[in-house]
């Protein structure tokens, strides 16, 4: 199989991915839904033209590591049906990882948090990637050329994972069919995801199967009760992209600059966001402890 088939993947998805968004805008113009707002829209273009170039320069460097590390797989694999099969599932359940971690570890959501910083849930959001965690996000992947997955088949895993997870950017599809909702990530889980209610936080991390968050516990349902409001616990107000992929290692910075022994820095970097050494615990699971604990009360 020819190596570059990812590339053609994406190639062929973006003129599909700018079809959509504009169907999808012409629906809220018609429909005035105000899914879009410019400003934020250009933004995530931004964003996104950002993160192609630097991921561009990464993933050639992860193509070399996977190349290096593949010499030493355990297995011989190869690429029969079976093959992509398990690695459907072991990239997925990667990813799984990778994006929960990337919430509740403070450096990780550093990079992660560009994401979710637009107040809009719109195709054109999908297209809001982190510059920086395209500089380390390849080595989650490198255990799989280890057991014997060859790079080019990690690449077009990660591809359709990418592709897939664009459509799951919208509020124009409700909710799909329960089986389909049990099984895979949809609009509906993705929207939750997205979400800065306390209920909502940190929950729903798949890529295409939602079974992860259901087996691991980190599953919450779209309840029409509690509209999602997007966006950040604290939001940014900014269209400027330098100050989207920055603010929050400024943040970050500030935060183990004033904490006094080397224990409370190094928390600050590897404990959830929210966390304080001296001041009030906002950490998700806190948050939605007391929530749950005052709604009984």
């Amino acid at each position: 199989m020819e190596f570059g088939l990812d590339n053609k993947i994406l190639a062929v998805s973006i003129p599909i991915f700018v079809l959509l968004i504009a169907i999808e805008a012409f629906i809220d113009y018609r429909q005035k839904r105000d899914l879009y707002l410019q400003k934020d829209f250009v933004a995530s273009q931004l964003m996104g033209i950002g993160s192609l170039v630097v991921g561009g320069v990464m993933k050639f460097l992860a193509l070399l590591l996977y190349t290096f590390i593949y010499q030493f797989r355990i297995f011989e694999i190869g690429s029969e049906w079976w093959a992509w099969l398990i690695l459907f599932f072991a990239d997925d359940f990667t990813f799984y990882w990778h994006h929960r971690l990337s919430h509740e570890v403070r450096v990780l959501w550093a990079a992660h948090i560009n994401h979710h910083s637009s107040v809009k849930m719109n195709l054109g959001t999908a297209l809001r990637q982190s510059w920086a965690e395209q500089v380390y996000k390849y080595f989650w992947w490198s255990w799989l050329p280890l057991i014997g997955f060859a790079p080019m088949m990690i690449f077009i895993m990660l591809t359709i994972s990418l592709v897939y997870q664009f459509f799951q950017h919208t509020e124009l599809v409700r909710k799909l069919p329960k089986p389909i909702e049990w099984i895979f990530n949809t609009p509906s889980h993705h929207r939750v995801h997205h979400g800065s209610n306390i209920k909502y936080l940190d929950q729903n991390h798949a890529g295409i199967l939602i079974i992860w968050d259901r087996l691991f516990g980190t599953f919450q349902e779209e309840d029409d009760k509690e509209p999602v409001k997007y966006g950040i616990t604290t939001n940014i107000h900014t269209y400027n992209p330098f100050k989207i992929a920055s603010h929050e290692y400024i943040n970050l910075y500030h935060d183990v600059k004033r904490a006094k022994s080397w224990k409370d820095k190094l928390r600050y970097i590897f404990m959830p966001p929210g966390w304080s050494h001296d001041g009030e615990d906002l950490r998700a699971r806190t948050l939605r402890k007391q929530m749950t604990e005052h709604a009984e009360a």
